[in-house]
């Protein structure tokens, strides 16, 4: 029986806490392991994920316009030309959530599973049309937040959607975190987190200056391997693929956020 690929959701609830950041991080670092993978877009209106990734130029048709028959999903597929196994499906900037249906979404998965390893879908913001849509087709989901109370507050209603739609597997990403901020108190901590959502840890992204500068540059983060946001990127790709990677504690190991901050600071 042919294998077919995996269907991963990223979604968040809140906008702004990493989401288009994950996706297109963790999916560009499967590509580099070998892996085929595809990241589809559905913030259909406020697409991002080309900008991120650095393809902007290179969007010719949308993920609309398959699903109306103007093109075939071939040729709405974006290749990068610096990862050969990663390609995306731009979102449609000038329409909305309510243009596609998620079994529309869902037809696409499948014909993307017969191709690629990995599938990954980035969910617009809200709970409403798109985040439908975004769930609908997939095996899987990450979860991402940021150490807030609004965030996780966001997360932790997420997460009860994703399993009232009967998710078994769902982990958790905690983005932008601030050891030294937790220490005095002043930010929720990994344990917290964990502890409150109950759900499985797979990664742990601290605050890292670079993400910016890679992402006005359209170049993923993964790539500056001074990073140690790319790194946090990387090994949860190599979670998603099973592979036993230790979780860096950075709340006891304040030597290690020493060496971080001297990176920043170069």
């Amino acid at each position: 029986m042919e294998n077919l690929g995996q269907v991963i959701v990223i979604t968040s609830g809140k906008g702004g806490v990493g989401k288009t950041t994950t996706a297109a991080n963790v999916s560009t670092a499967l590509a580099n392991l070998g892996h085929k993978v595809v990241v589809m877009d559905l913030d259909i209106g406020l697409k991002k994920l080309d900008l991120i990734l650095g393809l902007e130029n290179r969007v010719i048709y949308d993920i609309v316009q398959v699903i109306e028959g103007e093109c075939t999903l071939k040729q709405a597929l974006v290749k990068d030309k610096r990862f050969p196994h990663l390609y995306m499906l731009p979102a449609a900037q000038t329409r909305n959530k309510d243009d596609i249906t998620p079994e529309q979404v869902k037809e696409l998965c499948d014909q993307l599973k017969t191709e690629f390893d990995f599938i990954f879908i980035d969910s617009p913001a809200g709970i409403e049309q798109g985040f439908k849509n975004a769930i609908y087709a997939a095996d899987r989901a990450l979860v991402i937040t940021n150490p807030e109370v609004s965030a996780v507050r966001d997360a932790d209603r997420i997460i009860g959607m994703l399993e009232s739609a009967n998710f078994t597997d769902i982990k958790l990403v905690v983005n932008r975190i601030r050891p030294d901020m937790v220490k005095a108190g002043n930010m929720l901590s990994i344990d917290d987190l964990v502890e409150h959502l109950c759900i499985d840890l797979i990664g742990v992204v601290p605050e890292d200056r670079n993400v910016v500068i890679s992402t006005n540059k359209g170049e993923p983060i993964i790539l500056n391997t001074a990073s140690i946001a790319g790194q946090a990127f990387h090994n949860i790709a190599q979670r998603i693929t099973g592979e036993e990677v230790a979780i860096i504690d950075f709340d006891k190991d304040p030597s290690l956020w020493e060496k971080i901050r001297t990176i920043f600071s170069r």
